[in-house]
């Protein structure tokens, strides 16, 4: 069933928002993979050297080296392009936890939350895919609210997974202690990239480290 909007300025029915642009297809094979890929280094490239003003289909297919139409393939216009890379940049977050996080083994525990929090706290960590303050900005472009939830959750699972795999622990963290802590980094991590001017992450990186192994290697008494 349709919603009533809600009313909205001056007693006027609320617009409803207009739907999001979004790419059209993940690929599945190597091919298509390396295309995508491709699509994404040439869009950062333009992105850094013109901006997003710069950034237009053709000049993202010209310089990948591919037909106009196989670029629509993927991404019918250039946000549908943003969403699809800010996606990618999400992915690999996600990967690199589970790789240097979650999955070896004998790590101490300090060492493997002290990874955790640098790993979701760096914005340009090297090796992943570069996203800053002027694509955050557009966030409103491509992001609806059922977005930044799936965000969110994917996060939190890799957080509880990591303190799971902390078998030297003492005291496991409980999800409420968890997911606060996690709200504290992934939150601050984007406000940080909002500012004008960003400091150094070094010194606020080594703080948000202490910050939670003080409170992991504390009685939990929030379960």
């Amino acid at each position: 069933m349709y919603k009533r909007q809600h009313a909205s300025g001056f007693g006027k029915a609320a617009t409803p928002a207009a739907p999001r642009s979004k790419p059209l297809k993940r690929p599945t094979q190597a091919r298509g993979k390396f295309t995508v890929q491709a699509i994404y280094d040439a869009f950062v490239r333009i992105w850094q050297a013109e901006g997003w003003e710069g950034v237009t289909t053709r000049a993202v297919a010209l310089e990948t080296g591919i037909a106009i139409g196989t670029l629509y393939d993927y991404f019918p216009d250039k946000e549908a392009l943003l969403s699809g890379y800010v996606r990618h940049c999400i992915e690999a977050l996600l990967a690199r936890l589970d790789a240097e996080v979650i999955a070896p083994a004998a790590l101490p525990w300090r060492e493997r939350v002290a990874r955790l929090v640098r790993i979701t706290c760096v914005a340009q960590a090297e090796g992943l895919p570069p996203l800053d303050r002027e694509m955050l900005m557009l966030e409103h472009r491509i992001a609806e609210p059922k977005h930044h939830q799936r965000v969110y959750e994917e996060l939190a699972e890799h957080w509880l997974h990591a303190f799971a795999a902390c078998t030297d622990l003492p005291s496991p963290p409980s999800p409420a202690t968890v997911h606060a802590l996690l709200a504290a980094a992934w939150g601050a991590r984007r406000y940080r990239l909002l500012l004008p001017a960003e400091a150094t992450d070094a010194g606020w990186i080594a703080e948000m480290e202490a910050i939670v192994i003080a409170r992991i290697g504390a009685p939990d008494r929030s379960a």
